[in-house]
């Protein structure tokens, strides 16, 4: 049957029509979504602050039942953003993951740095604070050792505090951690930028005292452009009457927006030394007077990986493997990107299982 203009018209005015109905929902729906952003709440499982210093807070998460492992989880998150991205929201949260397979649960809340706090070395966070939150932790538990589990440059610090107090670390889990600064530069931009050509750590430090939280912000956001400053967008004004999606956008854009400043000298040694110089893996790295050999990490290791992940790809954390000496090793890794890891449907249906149950199995029964 041949298709006549009339015919033809018809199909376009209903197009424009459906268009049209499609373009004032969405409209109507703005109110909505206006309370949605204003009424969006994050980090929920309850929980109690047991422990501060300066400006870190350690939390401890609330169980309905006893603990049914004597080794509880520490989760010691990154520097540069707030840490309860694992902690998202009920549905979206290792945090409650751990707690579902049976565990005691900490997590490591860096808090704001302010400018008397520029001095600060990662010497002061990994044998200060950490140090310290570690002396508490095993001081409250029922055995002397605890599982720790770093995401990313929280990772990277818990590698070092292992390699330098491996006694009390029961297993070492490593979520989207750089370790091998020196591989996936076709993937990781964070690398090129750092490359001492473009970048003068020394002159942002010295002319702001603290690596600014909007530097960090836009970096990262600039890595995938389009993604963030259009995609982003355009995906939401289409979804915005689905109540589901627009509290699960406002969920991580209010995390993505809480960025917190990194300590001056902190910032400029994690650049220097391991972006810069990768002294890590060739075995050269000294926190303050103390050289850090990976060879002393021995405990059981959980690598725990994202496939599209841009900020560390997976190889970065794959380089520990060759250093370390653990014999029970694991690597998993899901397709993901490097804060799906966390927060993705997926990573919860399957993969935080699989992994809660690994650490499970190298656990200690309670009352044993």
């Amino acid at each position: 049957m041949t298709t006549t203009l009339f015919d033809m018209g018809l199909g376009l005015q209903k197009a424009v029509y459906d268009e049209s109905l499609n373009f004032w929902s969405r409209l109507l729906a703005i109110p909505r979504v206006i309370d949605k952003a204003r009424d969006v709440e994050v980090g929920t499982t309850p929980h109690e602050v047991v422990y501060q210093e300066g400006t870190l807070r350690l939390l401890r998460y609330r169980r309905d039942s006893p603990a049914t492992f004597a080794e509880p989880i520490v989760i010691c998150y990154a520097l540069v953003n707030r840490p309860y991205i694992v902690d998202l929201q009920p549905d979206r949260s290792v945090v409650r993951q751990f707690l579902a397979r049976g565990f005691d649960v900490y997590l490591i809340d860096w808090g704001t740095p302010s400018a008397a706090d520029r001095t600060m070395t990662l010497r002061d966070y990994i044998q200060g604070i950490m140090k310290d939150v570690a002396e508490y932790v095993v001081a409250h538990s029922p055995t002397p050792q605890f599982h720790l589990v770093g995401y990313c440059m929280g990772g990277t610090m818990s590698t070092i505090f292992t390699a330098l107090n491996p006694e009390p670390v029961k297993t070492l889990s490593l979520m989207a951690v750089p370790i091998d600064f020196g591989v996936g530069h076709d993937v990781a931009l964070v690398a090129h930028w750092a490359n001492p050509e473009y970048f003068d750590v020394d002159a942002l430090i010295d002319a702001f005292g603290n690596c600014p939280a909007e530097f960090l912000q836009h970096s990262f956001q600039m890595m995938k452009p389009v993604q963030n400053y259009i995609n982003k967008y355009l995906t939401f004004a289409e979804k915005m009457d689905d109540d589901r999606f627009v509290e699960n956008y406002f969920a991580m854009e209010k995390w993505t927006n809480d960025n917190i400043p990194v300590a001056g000298e902190t910032f400029r040694e994690y650049v220097k030394k391991l972006y810069q110089r990768n002294e890590l893996v060739r075995d050269e790295f000294r926190l303050g007077d103390e050289p850090v050999h990976l060879s002393r990490i021995t405990c059981p290791l959980l690598l725990l990986m994202a496939s599209a992940d841009h900020l560390v790809p997976p190889v970065q954390t794959e380089g520990i493997l060759p250093h370390v000496g653990s014999t029970d090793k694991k690597a998993m890794t899901l397709e993901a990107g490097h804060i799906g890891l966390a927060v993705s449907s997926k990573a919860h249906k399957k993969f935080w299982p699989e992994a809660t149950a690994w650490l499970a199995e190298r656990s200690t029964p309670a009352g044993s």
